[in-house]
């Protein structure tokens, strides 16, 4: 189920390369002691949900329940969530895109293209129903995923927008992965490898996706120097 993650495209590449790259620097978040809550969107009804603080990135805040939704979500595509302070680190790296994006004023993709994209994820799962059990299973809406859906899309779009214009590839580029990558893979699998032309504007965007992905990791990791994120420990009640 990973490859339902693909619609997610550059976004999934610059937080994962981030996340791999950074490797154990989640202890360059302090720990703080368990803090107070923070007040939560109010519903329908005008009353306000209380939610507890997972971490303070800036002048805002990363919600537990920011932080157990996606784990669930991660559930619904892999069958498992990532431990806490990954989860919390993805979140600032989601927070740290989504800033940028906003100040730039990038436009959210429009509804037709979300429920594109919506269809498409669950597409990924051997069927309808069974999307709709692991996602009951997970303890997500349908609301929630399709949300979720719409928010990595607006995300992933910004990046390949922030970055495409500098991920130049050459020629030469595209010849040595076809030669040292590309043909070698597909003999392994005993196919047939096409003639260099016939995939040269396939090779071309897995190269320019590529460079993407570095240029986004770097950009997120001296980013996340510049922040100040106190990550508060769990164990306070909410």
């Amino acid at each position: 189920m990973r490859r339902a993650l693909l619609i997610f495209g550059l976004l999934a590449w610059s937080v994962g390369f981030a996340a791999s790259r950074a490797g154990a620097q989640t202890e360059s978040y302090s720990e703080l002691p368990p803090g107070r809550d923070a007040s939560g969107s109010s519903s329908s009804s005008g009353a306000q949900q209380v939610d507890g603080v997972a971490a303070r990135i800036e002048d805002d805040v990363i919600t537990e329940s920011e932080v157990h939704e996606l784990g669930a979500f991660q559930i619904l595509v892999d069958g498992k969530a990532k431990p806490r302070a990954e989860l919390i680190r993805e979140l600032s790296d989601q927070w740290m895109i989504r800033s940028e994006a906003s100040a730039t004023r990038y436009a959210h993709p429009p509804a037709a293209d979300v429920e594109l994209a919506y269809a498409e994820f669950v597409k990924q799962f051997p069927s309808p129903e069974e999307f709709q059990k692991r996602r009951a299973d997970a303890g997500l809406t349908e609301a929630a995923v399709r949300r979720m859906v719409a928010q990595q899309l607006y995300l992933s779009r910004f990046i390949d927008y922030r970055f495409r214009p500098e991920a130049q590839v050459s020629d030469e580029q595209v010849e040595a992965y076809y030669r040292d990558e590309f043909s070698p893979q597909l003999k392994a699998r005993n196919e047939p490898v096409p003639p260099l032309d016939d995939v040269d504007d396939t090779i071309r965007e897995v190269l320019i996706q590529r460079a993407i992905s570095d240029r986004a990791a770097k950009w997120l990791n001296d980013s996340r120097d510049r922040l100040k994120i106190d990550v508060v420990s769990q164990g306070s009640g909410s």
